[in-house]
């Protein structure tokens, strides 16, 4: 199984829209923000599956097409690659708030299809994204969870890390990583020892 990093899109590799009514909807709108390449490299790098999901209801709206997102996405990723930032996976939610669906987060639809389609345990993954929504959607399948803290913005959801931008979030992720197998590693020496102090007393007793 494949452990992943799930990015939020906006406000997490690109600038946002001036106001929460507007959208993306021009690649030349699209401005990613400083740091986002090497951060994706470093995970990369570290074995993360590098996917983006986002809550994109300007197709709802009407502001553009799936396919014209798509070849916004497609040229994101493009311009990542070519840096050496590698997105394994992109997935959005089309929908209105209203009526509900499974996959706008904080539903967690889109986690789910991703593990299923690129083999992600959820559970050694995390969810890195500037909402609380984006914490609660990492909670419900298990992740742990980064959040991006936007200017003057307070963090609610009780992430397991919090950060000033993507890059930050990573570099305290990968300590948080690294913390965790120094730990596993420590763990499985001490049980080898003993179970090699039992087999010695076995055949000395023999």
């Amino acid at each position: 199984m494949n452990k992943a990093a799930f990015l939020d899109r906006d406000g997490v590799i690109n600038r946002k829209a001036p106001t929460e009514d507007e959208y993306i909807t021009r690649w030349e709108e699209m401005h990613i923000l400083p740091g986002v390449f090497e951060a994706i490299a470093l995970l990369n790098q570290a074995g993360f599956r590098v996917i983006v999901v986002s809550n994109q209801r300007c197709i709802a709206k009407g502001l553009l097409t799936a396919n014209e997102l798509d070849s916004i996405h497609q040229r994101m990723c493009n311009e990542l690659a070519a840096l050496g930032a590698n997105i394994d996976g992109v997935y959005y939610c089309p929908h209105e708030e209203q009526p509900p669906c499974s996959c706008r987060k904080p539903e967690p639809g889109m986690l789910f299809a991703a593990a299923r389609e690129h083999q992600v345990d959820l559970s050694s993954s995390w969810m890195i994204g500037d909402s609380d929504k984006d914490v609660e959607t990492g909670r419900r399948v298990g992740c742990r969870t980064a959040r991006i803290l936007r200017p003057r913005a307070n963090a609610d959801g009780n992430p397991d890390v919090l950060a000033r931008s993507l890059l930050e979030a990573v570099q305290q992720i990968l300590r948080v990583e690294e913390s965790v197998n120094d730990r596993q590693e420590i763990g499985a020496v001490r049980s080898n020892r003993r179970s090699n102090h039992a087999v010695n007393r076995v055949v000395t007793k023999g």
